[in-house]
Order: structure tokens, then C-alpha cells, then sequence
């Protein structure tokens, strides 16, 4: 089973535990999708874009148009959706147009302190 792990760290701190595992020659646990700011993660990753990934999540290569007719949403919107989580990387586009997140489960990780 792939796993993706989606977290918000600071560029820094991402650095420094890509830095341990390569010292350490395993390979991480999961496959990283990080943001820099619960902000950002939120503006890409819409409560629409997480039923988009919860709909493409272990189904492998998928169409728009198939997209848009599991979610019962319109192909147009479900298109802009789509690219906008290419563009953020969350998502791949194939050679012959289609659309995949390569991963059977999602998990989601980050935490809030204090402001300074």
C-alpha cells in the first residue's frame, strides 16, 4: 500500500529530515506532499479538491469526464480543479491527458503552537 503523508513545515525543518533520512540511507516511511503554511494547504487543497482526491485515491489513471461523472459535478469545474492540484504537484497528468494521484491512502499531518 503507497501512502502519501501531507503536512504543513517550514522549508528549513523539510530540509533537515530529507538531510537524516539520506544520512541514514532508508528510504522514508511515506512519500511527502508538503505545504508551507496550513494557509496554503487550505487554498490548494479545497473541501471540493479533497472529494476530487478522495475520488481519485488508489484508482490509478483517470479522465475528467469520469471524474466529473463519480462526483456528480460539472467536467468544466472538475477541469479546473484538477489543474490547479497539477500545478500545486499533488496530482500528475499522463502523456495522454488523463489524471493521477498515485497513491492507495492519504494521511495528513501538522500542528499549531502559539504565535511567537
Amino acid at each position: 500500500m503507497k501512502t502519501v503523508l501531507i503536512e504543513v513545515a517550514e522549508p528549513a525543518a523539510a530540509m533537515k529530515r530529507i538531510k537524516a533520512t539520506l544520512r541514514s540511507g532508508k528510504p522514508d516511511k511515506y512519500a511527502r506532499i508538503t505545504f508551507r503554511t496550513p494557509e496554503s494547504l487550505a487554498r490548494t487543497l479545497t473541501p471540493l479538491r479533497w472529494t476530487l482526491l478522495e475520488a481519485m485515491t488508489g484508482v490509478g489513471e483517470i479522465g475528467v469526464r469520469e471524474l466529473a461523472r463519480r462526483l456528480g459535478r460539472d467536467v468544466k469545474a472538475v477541469h479546473a480543479d484538477v489543474s490547479a492540484l497539477v500545478l500545486a504537484e499533488v496530482v500528475d497528468r499522463t502523456i495522454d491527458g488523463k489524471y493521477v494521484f498515485p497513491y492507495d491512502r492519504v494521511k495528513v499531518q501538522f500542528e499549531l503552537t502559539r504565535a511567537a
